[in-house]
């Protein structure tokens, strides 16, 4: 944590979210999300959230930008691990090394509460989202069927 309270990792500092942050970072979400649907062929999960309720059951994590929030993480604290319920990039950050920062947060995080694990679950047809994970550490722990669509949980250690 930094000395305002702020999450910094992979040369990023983040910043818990606001209620006034909550339209942008739908707004965010939608955007980043966006070129998911025709490869999953039904919405993200993650657009499918209550984001007012999201913010008083998880902590949001933000990267801004000179335009607005770049980045958002979402975390879940469990009683053995730290699931990353969401991470998003803006379009026009993807490709800049935010994301790995955004991951290098989720693991920071993890550190301070104590947990030595983080789970995360994508869209199974995502594979390049799946290769990226396991790029930065994540093994698949099982793909799980549900009525409309198939998730990739995928889980990593902390060392």
């Amino acid at each position: 944590m930094t000395a305002n309270g702020g999450l910094s990792a992979g040369g990023r500092v983040l910043e818990r979210a606001q209620a006034r942050d909550i339209p942008a970072l739908v707004a965010l979400q939608r955007l980043a999300y966006a070129k998911n649907r025709p490869l999953l062929g039904v919405e993200p999960l993650p657009l499918l959230a209550d984001y007012d309720a999201l913010f008083e059951s998880h902590e949001i994590w933000l990267a801004r930008g000179d335009a607005g929030i770049d980045g958002a993480i979402i975390l879940e604290l469990r009683d053995d691990d730290l699931l990353l319920w969401s991470i998003a990039t803006a379009p026009s950050a993807q490709g800049s090394g935010l994301g790995g920062a955004l991951l290098a947060a989720v693991d920071a995080r993890a550190r301070q509460l104590s947990r030595d694990t983080v789970r995360l679950y994508t869209g199974t047809p995502l594979t390049h989202l799946v290769a990226w994970y396991a790029r930065n550490g994540y093994a698949v722990e099982q793909v799980e069927q549900l009525p409309d669509r198939a998730i990739t949980h995928m889980v990593k250690r902390l060392a």
